[in-house]
């Protein structure tokens, strides 16, 4: 998968996490990892880009369909990283939802 996601023709979705990270890391890479592949193989998936900087971390999902998203949301293993990211790993975060209308992708 390159760094910036081959996205269809909108319209479709993209979920947007933003965290800041403790200083624990406990598995964190792993499961990360975990979670990228997980989603990946999930109906409705399009594609992802991650950026982190000095414990900020933004992570992009996008998906075709507010059912998938839902669907990747009820996901047990989803659950479980989820849980272990609110006990240990996060001092916060942000989660959105947003419609994409329209994008453009340049190659220079």
């Amino acid at each position: 998968m390159g760094r910036i996601a081959k996205t269809p023709t909108p319209p479709y979705y993209a979920v947007i996490f933003a965290s800041e990270r403790t200083e624990e890391d406990r598995g964190y890479g792993k499961m990360a990892d975990k979670m990228v592949e997980l989603a990946s193989r999930q109906d409705g998936f399009l594609g992802m880009e991650n950026a982190n900087d000095e414990g900020l971390g933004i992570m992009v999902s996008y998906w075709d369909s507010l059912e998938a998203i839902q669907r990747w949301k009820e996901n047990a293993g989803h659950q479980a990283a989820q849980q272990r990211g609110k006990s240990g790993w996060y001092q916060s975060f942000a989660l959105r939802v947003s419609k994409v209308e329209s994008d453009r992708y340049f190659e220079i």
